[in-house]
């Protein structure tokens, strides 16, 4: 990872920032004629209030924002890159599907040939190079945030389990895995309640503080090193009655953060956004306390532009103005995504930031802490729809139609298939 920039440099990388799209007009050619710029993503990518604000700006842009399920989302995009046709005007493209599709550089514009070249010292090196094509003469996609991983916990049903509340207590609570199930148990056995929300939702962090994910350099599967150890883990709490077999991002895992249908789950900086957008009404009752095991990273996105659109410029306007200091502060601020230019971890709008609804945690010192010592994983072409067979294994395991004795094998060949796909 790069030195730290000095805190004099910060304003001075923003001001350059915001420059450099100051103003632009909303069309290379001037033409004041109404544009559409559709923008594909999933969750909460704080988009909503900047929809409203550059179209203030902008009275010749109407923007429509196209939210969906995560899996389905990379799937469609993947479909109209084939047909080539119906594609959005700016898609986002999360980490687990990033070198599948720039592998595809081809079907999408060359943000280097629009000047992005410029933003490279901006971003984190490994952000960066991750979007490139792998000829590296093609850069797909500007970075919008990092995944660095913390525990969201419930402070009230803590309490209730006789366990402690304070961060830093809990924290201590669990140095790895195996004493976080252990404390799994404890709760579950006071309270008769489930610890988790879902065995994916550890497999996916145990996952990514592996040295090798699903994939090595040579797109090799690598099923017997990393995947093992986390399945094992995810299954290990599944047996001990810890899970409340909830399959993230369907409709009754968000009706559990309302039901107290679990106290804690992996907490990449893109969570806060689900969980206040989830679950308003639970704000004051959730902290944030470091993940069992130290570091990883699970998430973080980049915004492309397809070829086929037929408003190429305009959209590169928005998604330029998108990554600004401005707009990337703005996003962290309201819904916890991390921005992935480490400059602005020192912007006092940052690091002095603490996020009310989960107890005024210091989000702006524990997301940057965890951002500064990441080295993700390679994750291979087909690490998305690999994540995915294994997390559909896990879930039968959950529901009790796949005995765990059986899982691995399961789990294997699943995501063999996936690979050879």
């Amino acid at each position: 990872m790069p030195r730290w920039l000095r805190v004099a440099a910060v304003g001075l990388v923003a001001t350059t920032m915001v420059a450099a799209c100051s103003g632009k007009s909303t069309t290379s050619s001037g033409d004041s004629s109404q544009v559409t710029l559709k923008i594909a993503f999933w969750g909460d990518f704080g988009l909503t209030d900047l929809k409203t604000k550059y179209e203030a700006a902008h009275p010749n842009v109407k923007i429509e924002l196209n939210t969906g399920e995560y899996n389905a989302q990379h799937e469609d995009l993947q479909k109209k890159l084939i047909a080539g046709s119906g594609a959005p005007d700016i898609a986002a493209i999360d980490e687990g599907f990033i070198v599948q599709f720039r592998s595809q550089a081809d079907k999408f514009v060359n943000l280097l040939d629009k000047g992005a070249g410029s933003y490279e010292s901006k971003y984190l090196p490994w952000k960066w190079k991750n979007s490139m094509s792998p000829d590296g003469k093609a850069q797909i996609g500007l970075g919008t945030d990092v995944g660095g991983l913390a525990m969201c916990y419930r402070t009230d049903l803590f309490k209730e389990a006789g366990l402690p509340t304070e961060r830093d207590q809990v924290s201590a609570l669990w140095p790895d895995w195996d004493k976080f199930i252990d404390v799994g148990k404890q709760y579950t056995n006071k309270t008769h309640k489930k610890f988790i929300d879902a065995a994916s939702n550890m497999f996916n962090p145990i996952l990514t503080q592996q040295p090798v994910g699903f994939y090595d350099q040579n797109e090799q599967l690598q099923m017997d090193g990393g995947p093992k150890v986390a399945f094992d883990y995810s299954v290990k709490a599944v047996q001990a009655g810890l899970s409340a077999n909830l399959a993230s991002f369907q409709a009754d895992w968000d009706k559990g953060f309302l039901g107290n249908k679990f106290a804690v789950l992996a907490c990449p900086a893109w969570m806060l956004g689900h969980i206040k957008d989830t679950a308003p009404s639970t704000k004051g009752k959730w902290d944030i306390a470091a993940v069992p095991g130290g570091g990883g990273n699970w998430g973080g996105s980049w915004l492309t532009i397809p070829k086929q659109g037929k408003h190429v410029d305009e959209a590169y306007k928005l998604l330029e103005w998108l990554v600004q200091p401005e707009q990337q502060i703005e996003i962290f601020k309201s819904v916890g995504n991390l921005p992935s230019q480490p400059a602005l971890y020192t912007d006092p709008a940052i690091a002095d930031f603490k996020n009310p609804f989960f107890s005024n945690a210091p989000v702006g010192q524990i997301f940057p802490k965890m951002a500064q010592g990441l080295q993700p994983q390679y994750l291979g072409k087909k690490a998305g729809p690999t994540r995915v067979a294994v997390e559909n294994v896990l879930t039968r395991v959950q529901n009790g139609s796949l005995k765990p004795d059986a899982a691995w094998a399961e789990a294997v060949k699943q995501a063999q298939k996936a690979a050879s796909s």
